[in-house]
């Protein structure tokens, strides 16, 4: 990725957040731009520099064979809310991209899932790396799950 997607996700959250059936836009249009996300159907319902929230319904397309929410199904809620906390907080001109990712699955993930993530607001586009915590729980507020991720950010570049 060459361009910062910041400025973007913001302008569109900005607009559709606050009103009727918004958010679920939101969550959809996202889905378009990064399909592979969008396979999850998961919905964001808070997005605030350095703060997600993304809520996952359990579907029997996202299933083990241990009735229970898929490994990867997590894997890709946890990478959806880290980069969407971070790359929100991005300086304009500022790109990132997926340089690392370690989860650890604590107990069986079945229902409604919240994953949240809050991440440093970084104050300049200097290239480094940024690690981003993301706990995703049950309805019962169990951690089932803890994906870090580390997102290296820099300066755009040229197209």
């Amino acid at each position: 990725m060459t361009r910062s997607i910041g400025p973007e996700l913001r302008k569109h959250w900005q607009r559709l957040q606050g009103i009727p059936g918004g958010k679920r836009l939101f969550s959809w249009l996202l889905g378009r731009f990064v399909p592979y996300t969008g396979t999850l159907g998961a919905r964001i319902e808070v997005l605030e520099p350095g703060h997600s929230v993304v809520r996952l319904s359990d579907r029997r397309k996202l299933r083990n064979h241990l009735s229970s929410v898929h490994a990867m199904a997590l894997a890709n809620l946890g990478e959806m809310a880290s980069g969407l906390a971070l790359m929100n907080s991005l300086p304009d001109d500022t790109r990132g991209i997926l340089a690392g990712f370690n989860i650890e699955y604590l107990k069986k993930a079945r229902g409604v899932l919240v994953a949240e993530c809050r991440c440093e607001i970084p104050a300049t586009n200097a290239e480094r790396e940024i690690e981003v915590l993301c706990e995703i729980r049950n309805v019962d507020g169990d951690i089932v799950t803890v994906a870090r991720a580390q997102w290296l950010i820099g300066p755009e570049r040229p197209a």
